[in-house]
Formats: structure tokens, sequence, C-alpha cells
């Protein structure tokens, strides 16, 4: 099994009107070639999630050759595909304290005189 994924940069020429400009889009490509097929997957940076559910999809898919074991180790790819913005976000968050008091309150069997005795049935 061979997978590769490498970020591609396409200029996409605007309508004639606006002659002289360009756009500059970024386009992710991910490729699985197992055998004699081949599976290429193209997306931007908008659509990963979008990409995430084709590769469930054809997973699931019982005529494809394409398993889950694929789908985990191409998504795990995908993950891996952070734009630059995004990755300079999430170093500089703060770490996640973890939570000194517990969520909710609940009682205790002391607290309840019914349980103490052994009696369930005044608890109701």
């Amino acid at each position: 099994m061979l997978a590769a994924s490498r970020r591609l940069q396409s200029k996409a020429a605007l309508p004639r009107s606006r002659k002289g400009c360009s756009v500059t889009q970024d386009i992710n490509v991910l490729a699985l070639v197992k055998g004699e097929e081949r599976y290429i997957f193209l997306f931007d940076d908008q659509r990963r999630s979008e990409a995430l559910r084709t590769l469930g999809r054809f997973a699931s898919n019982p005529e494809l050759s394409f398993s889950w074991y694929d789908a985990a180790v191409l998504s795990q790819r995908i993950r891996q595909t952070v734009p630059e913005g995004k990755a300079e976000e999430t170093s500089t968050r703060t770490p996640v304290q973890p939570r000194t008091q517990p969520r909710f309150t609940l009682p205790l069997p002391a607290d309840h005189p019914a349980i103490e005795h052994g009696s369930e049935d005044e608890i109701a």
C-alpha cells in the first residue's frame, strides 16, 4: 500500500472581465495505490470534513477494495494537513486544567437514613 499526500497550488483564471488577475488556491492531494486500483482524493482546507466522510463511504462500499484500515490511515493523513494559520492557533492555546471539584453532587448513603438501615422501600 502506498499513500502519498501533498499540497498543490493551483491558479484558477478569473473571467475575461478581470484579465491579468488570478486566484491562488491550495489543493490537498491524497493518493492510495492498491494493486491495480488508484484512489486519488483532492480537497481544499475548507472541505477536509467532507473528504473524511468520503473515506468512510468508500470503506463501507463492499464493491470497492478500499477498507476501513485504508480509511483510518488516510484520515490520519488528512488530519495531519493542518493549514498554516490553524497550526499557529492551536500551539498558542492554553492547556486544559484538570477539574478540582466534581461536576455533580451525588448523595452518599449516609445522606439518606433509609439506606443506612437497609430499608430500600422507604426511599421512594
